[in-house]
């Protein structure tokens, strides 16, 4: 692994027994002990995640709020300072370049925090739609990022300073003192539970997340990996840029239109539009096996014996004691009720379409991956 990126926490990883494998150009841990361990440790307690490896790019400048008003699937130019807004970044034939979080840091500034395999993608697509009245920093590698997730989140940080950050809402931030380290907080997660996400110098990350596993001892806090943040994102049935998501698809496919306001004149609007009139080929649903094995991101989705869709995403639920998954289907095949077969090894398994999220939790979209 020689030529993955390390996050700053990288040696903490090691000395904790993570098992490291490649993520998105990253060395990152998959898990430290159990995925179900640490994925029950989110839902019940509390679960300390490294997510140094996200993107964040600053816009700032004159024409910020215009220019990032005009990149994003939703407004921004309402975006009150301390809050953040979901929203997705389109091409101009109507597919997903990104989905991201964007926090209002300022009257003319932004911050975007980007998915960690699209940050030089993302980077240059801004860079080239970029008016002259606009500045464009990537501020990735000196960042950061801690994710503290579960019911206990709040517990731990007021153990370490944190207790005026109580009557933080979702998707807002502000700026503590942490352990001695300067952060900023955020109420958001990509888990579907409570908690936050902490924003630090790149050389304080250490010794953020040391003071938090140390005073999250009595709440239950785990470090956790990779394995255990997809279990708690398929949960909630967020997307996952690469699986869900991708410059080919169009967010509405996705289920994802609650984030775009066609009203709203950004990059990729008036493709988005047309698809949509054109009317949608496939849609994005949450199932549950019914039949004995696993769905796995791939597998191709048959009905009456024929291919028609395929799985983006699929696991055992540590929750619900079952497999679930996410896939595209054709429009006759998106009621809850309606059942396919998941190709698995060959064989079909039966499988069933259901509401999502699977679980139910506080988050309302995802903040980061």
């Amino acid at each position: 692994m020689t030529d993955l990126q390390r996050t700053p926490l990288f040696a903490v990883h090691e000395r904790l027994g993570g098992r490291m494998v490649p993520f998105a150009g990253f060395s990152m841990p998959v898990q430290y002990t159990s995925i179900v361990d640490e994925h029950r440790a989110a839902r019940e307690a509390v679960a300390l995640f490294d997510v140094s490896h996200m993107g964040q790019l600053v816009l700032e400048g004159d024409g910020a709020v215009a220019f990032c008003d005009r990149l994003c699937s939703r407004p921004m130019r309402d975006l009150a300072a301390g809050r953040i807004r979901y929203a997705l970044l389109c091409n101009e034939e109507g597919g997903v370049v990104d989905d991201l979080t964007v926090y209002r840091t300022g009257d003319s500034a932004y911050m975007l925090c980007v998915n960690a395999s699209n940050i030089a993608k993302d980077h240059d697509w801004i860079a080239r739609h970029k008016p002259a009245d606009v500045t464009l920093r990537d501020e990735s590698e000196t960042t950061g990022l801690l994710a503290l997730q579960g019911p206990a989140s709040m517990a731990v940080l007021a153990e370490i300073g944190g207790a005026g950050l109580a009557p933080l809402k979702r998707f807002r931030f502000d700026h503590a003192e942490l352990a001695g380290c300067r952060v900023l907080a955020s109420r958001t997660g990509y888990t579907g539970a409570d908690g936050f996400e902490l924003y630090c110098r790149a050389e304080d990350a250490a010794t953020l997340f040391d003071a938090l596993l140390e005073a999250g001892e009595k709440h239950g806090v785990v470090p956790a990996g990779l394995g255990a943040r997809d279990t708690l994102r398929l949960e909630a049935a967020l997307p996952l840029y690469g699986q869900e998501l991708d410059d080919d698809t169009s967010p509405l496919d996705a289920g994802l239109d609650r984030f775009v306001d066609l009203e709203h004149d950004f990059l990729g609007a008036t493709a988005i539009a047309q698809r949509q009139a054109a009317g949608a080929t496939q849609r994005l649903v949450g199932f549950e096996v019914t039949g004995r094995g696993i769905a796995r991101a791939g597998y191709p989705v048959l009905s009456e014996g024929e291919a028609v869709g395929r799985v983006t995403s699929g696991a055992p639920s540590p929750s619900l004691g079952r497999a679930i998954g996410l896939a595209y289907v054709p429009p006759s095949l998106t009621e809850p009720g309606a059942t396919f077969e998941v190709e698995v090894r060959g064989r079909g398994i039966a499988a069933r379409v259901v509401e999502t999220p699977f679980v139910s939790g506080r988050a309302a979209g995802r903040t980061s991956r």
